[in-house]
Parts: C-alpha cells; structure tokens; sequence
C-alpha cells in the first residue's frame, strides 16, 4: 500500500486529524500485535476467509498464513487478550469513536479509512517486546497506523516501525496519557518540523487546546532516511531507480 508514489523524495507531512485506533498499556507484545494462534470463526480473518471457499476446518493459524497480507492485516491486533483501554474486557475489539460503535480493530481501521482518516496508536511502556516479528510492524502499516505514541519501545520493534514508515513518538520522562489527562478520544495533530532530527522534540496538539511533547524516536540519521522515504522498502525502490 504505496499511495503517490514518487521518485523524488517527498515532503514530511504532518499528521492531521488523527483518531485513536487503540489505547493500550504496558508490555503489549508483538503476540498481541500480531498473533501467531489459531483463527478466531468469528474474526475478521475468518470471514476473509470463508468468503474464499475455505471451512472453519482449514483456517488453520496466523502463523501458518504469515505469508497471506489479507488473513495477516485482518489478524493484526486479534489476540483475545488484547487489553484496549476503550473497553472494560480483554479481546481484539475497539470503539469507532466517532460513531461510538464497538468494531473489531480491522473493521473500525476499516471504517476510518472509509472518512479519510489518520490513525495512531497510544500505548505505555514497553510497546513490542517478546520476540521480534516483522508483521507486528506491517499490520499497523496496513491498517493505516501512522504513528505510535507510547512511553517506551522495545529496541528491534521501534526499529521495524521506522522501517515501514511509522512514527514512533516517545512520551517525555514521567509523562503519559494519564498524566497528561489524555482519554484517546481527542482529535490529534502531529506536528513534525520538515527539519526534523533523531531524537527532536515533536508537539502533538489536541482538538480541545492542550498541546503536549514527545521525543521522535529515530536514533540515527539512516532510520529517519528511511522514515523520510516512507520506509525502507520505498528507500530501495528510489535507489534502484536513481542507479
């Protein structure tokens, strides 16, 4: 899902408008992020599925189809113990909330992909630890996840989003979205500075007046190459295509 692309190397843009698909706590790991389980029947991946012919029986596991980008994207966020902040139980559900409606993740990114909408995650510390699992950062990509905020990253995931494109923003020292008063409900503006910087500061502005800060988690020059371009896949495409 490459939109207008270029060979020239685009303008950052700011992220506008954004809605919360998640609000997550400490410690979601890439299993929640990107399950490797057996196929829910009542799941979107499973739907997917049944559309294609295929019985309950021969669903089969998100491990065994890591390879299908319909199954994988539809099972991104779908492990049963997902615990989202929006909803008082555990599950790979969330709140259309401009509808107030209660979705599985994919159909609500679904639903805002429909409205032209940004999204981004909010979650605590510790964001992607376990094992490191490519999907976990393609899933989000796919679903239109454009920006992370949390108040830690585990190492090689922070690595994985930079590398499809998305913004891994770090609450300041002592702060969160509790401290900070934050419900996920608001609207949110990312403003990122065109000269942006490995480890710059970034605003983030609220719908109702609040503003607060964030760390741009790139750690060296090459990561935000690679975020400039879009990713690291689009980075390769330009430089094939420049050589």
């Amino acid at each position: 899902m490459i939109d207008n692309y270029t060979i020239d190397l685009p303008e950052i843009k700011s992220i506008k408008n954004a809605r919360v698909l998640l609000s997550l706590g400490d410690s979601v790991t890439t299993d929640h992020i990107s399950p490797a389980g057996s196929i829910s029947r009542n799941s979107p991946a499973a739907r997917f599925l049944n559309d294609q012919g295929l019985t309950p029986r021969e669903y089969n596991s998100y491990g065994a189809r890591r390879g299908h980008d319909g199954v994988l994207t539809r099972g991104t966020f779908a492990n049963i113990r997902l615990v989202n902040k929006f909803l008082k139980k555990a599950g790979p559900r969330t709140i259309h909330i401009d509808s107030g409606t209660e979705l599985d993740v994919f159909d609500a990114a679904e639903k805002y992909k429909g409205e032209g909408r940004q999204l981004i995650v909010l979650a605590g510390k510790d964001y992607g630890c376990g094992s490191s699992r490519d999907w976990a950062a393609k899933g989000p990509f796919l679903l239109g996840v454009r920006a992370i905020i949390a108040e830690s990253f585990e190492r090689i995931h922070r690595s994985n989003l930079v590398g499809m494109g998305i913004l891994p923003l770090q609450y300041l020292p002592g702060e969160n979205a509790e401290s900070l008063n934050i419900t996920g409900f608001e609207l949110f503006d990312i403003i990122i500075p065109e000269q942006l910087k490995p480890g710059m500061k970034v605003r983030v502005a609220l719908d109702d007046g609040r503003s607060f800060e964030t760390v741009a988690r790139f750690d060296t020059e090459v990561e935000l190459t690679y975020f400039r371009n879009g990713g690291i896949l689009q980075y390769m495409v330009r430089q094939m295509l420049k050589d």
